[in-house]
């Protein structure tokens, strides 16, 4: 018997099988596949409580280099940042995965679950991270325990 490698062979049927199954084919709204073949940040989506954090894996960017703006219930985050790596004479690229090219995300919030007033971004150690807290009346009360008499 024979070992075939069949990345190989058909790297791009690999690639759009793994897809096949770890994309979220019922979530149309969010925006994370670029026909550029370029890197779209992942993004982690917490719920407590009080709010929902967002955290959006952009390692070597700096603060200026996002875009946070909300409209009609849409929360986009966008990036417009140039790559202007120069090789030196005689380098050339084998494999290339670095990218920090335009990207944007974008999110539908709730209006009558969010606070839009105080929704608030931090970057720290290649992480953005939104913290974007739930109206007061909406928020998940400790269940109460009732007494048996």
């Amino acid at each position: 018997m024979t070992l075939v490698r069949t990345e190989s062979l058909m790297p791009s049927v690999m690639r759009y099988f793994d897809d096949f199954f770890t994309r979220d084919w019922f979530d149309w709204t969010t925006n994370h596949f670029s026909s550029t073949r370029t890197t779209i940040p992942a993004v982690n989506i917490i719920e407590t409580p009080e709010s929902y954090i967002v955290e959006m894996a952009a390692p070597g960017m700096n603060k200026k280099d996002f875009k946070i703006e909300l409209k009609d219930n849409v929360l986009t985050i966008s990036s417009e940042r140039k790559d202007e790596q120069e090789l030196k004479e005689g380098e050339r690229y084998l494999r290339r995965e670095f990218s920090y090219q335009s990207f944007y995300r974008t999110f539908t919030l709730n209006e009558d679950v969010v606070d839009e007033e105080h929704i608030k971004a931090t970057y720290e150690n290649g992480l953005l991270r939104l913290m974007i807290p739930k109206k007061e009346e909406v928020r998940k009360k400790a269940p109460r325990l009732i007494a048996v008499k």
